[in-house]
């Protein structure tokens, strides 16, 4: 694509505007820096007419259709993988550079997979016009991680989440409401097998048991040899984004009775002894990081506390016991915000900013 005219700001598409990501990009739209001129909302066809505030205007929800990407420099994508599949491609095609939060592109060769804080330049080289933002989980591990991995060399990594209900979408969070309501007040609920289950009846929504009062430990759906889709995408997309593709990395994913923020225990080991201190003042130091870590006086993150914040939070930073060259670490950040919204964000004003500079 040419550059825009000196004078001119980039033309924004945002599809996927109603839902619950969508949302938090247009109050990110409006609290951010403005770089961007005309701003289209583009959702389903039952969506169309609705008028959604952006930028303090109020902007008429438009069907998802071809037509919509002509003159559009910046199309960000907020949609099932399989909307994503079909749809990018056709704004590639319009000449809209896409920015593309699905699990669609993530690990295509010629797609990039781009973490600003992390590996910015990465999104300058896109043959087929796309740009991939990982997964939630993810992106809360590799902007703490990436820091590190520059300073020490990042070798292997051992990583258990404990993600929030919206991580499984607006559905995750009703039911988690739901079978909180059910529970509430019960005093003699979970204390004997089955009565958890008997409380909260057959509707587990997204989940395959009870999350109220209860953690669940399977995330994603089912892949090969009795990994999940969420371990193998903590796994894979890590090595793109760091450039380690032979990085040791097992995950264990974990859904808790937690509405939004997921959190993250990780065992990292790297190619040289890292002292606590030393990690601290990498960490303090680190775009999008926030070192928040005196147990002394009880300070350590929680997604009670991060929900809402766009930084990764980081606490319990130890150096382990039996390894001098391996670092504990406790991780939260915001899945809707940092983990989707801020990241497909950041991405398109990496993009807005080259399209302009020229």
């Amino acid at each position: 694509m040419s550059p825009l005219a000196a004078e001119a700001k980039p033309t924004l598409a945002v599809v996927g505007a109603t839902g619950a990501v969508g949302s938090v990009m247009l109050d990110l739209l409006t609290t951010r820096p403005d770089v961007w001129g005309e701003i289209r909302l583009v959702a389903s066809p039952r969506s169309t007419g609705r008028r959604l505030s952006v930028r303090h205007t109020e902007v008429e929800v438009q069907a998802l259709a071809p037509e919509v990407f002509a003159g559009v420099d910046v199309a960000m994508f907020d949609v099932p993988d399989e909307v994503s599949a079909q749809w990018a491609p056709v704004a590639a095609s319009y000449g809209a550079v896409v920015v593309d939060n699905s699990g669609a592109f993530r690990m295509d060769d010629d797609v990039p997979l781009v973490v600003p804080e992390v590996n910015p330049e990465a999104a300058r080289h896109r043959p087929r016009g796309i740009i991939s933002n990982p997964n939630c989980t993810t992106l809360t591990l590799v902007v703490a991680l990436g820091a590190l991995h520059r300073r020490f060399g990042l070798e292997s990594l051992v990583v258990a989440s404990y993600q929030a209900a919206s991580g499984a979408g607006q559905a995750g969070i009703d039911t988690l409401y739901d079978q909180t309501a059910k529970v509430a007040g019960a005093r003699d609920v979970g204390v004997r097998p089955g009565d958890l289950r008997r409380v909260v009846g057959d509707d587990l929504g997204p989940f395959p048991a009870p999350l109220a009062l209860n953690v669940v430990p399977w995330a994603g759906s089912l892949k090969e040899a009795g990994w999940s889709s969420e371990e193998l995408k903590v796994r894979n997309e890590s090595r793109k984004i760091l450039g380690l593709p032979d990085l040791r990395v097992s995950a264990t994913c974990v859904r808790v009775p937690v509405v939004t923020t997921h959190s993250l225990v990780v065992h990292a080991v790297f190619s040289r002894p890292v002292p606590a201190i030393e990690a601290q003042a990498v960490l303090r130091g680190a775009p999008g990081v926030v070192l928040l870590d005196d147990p002394k006086a009880g300070e350590f993150p929680t997604p009670a506390d991060a929900v809402g914040t766009d930084p990764t939070w980081v606490g319990r930073v130890r150096q382990s016991l039996d390894d001098p060259r391996a670092l504990e670490l406790f991780l939260c950040g915001d899945n809707l915000r940092k983990g989707a919204a801020l990241n497909t964000a950041q991405i398109a004003e990496l993009v807005a900013a080259e399209l302009t500079a020229g």
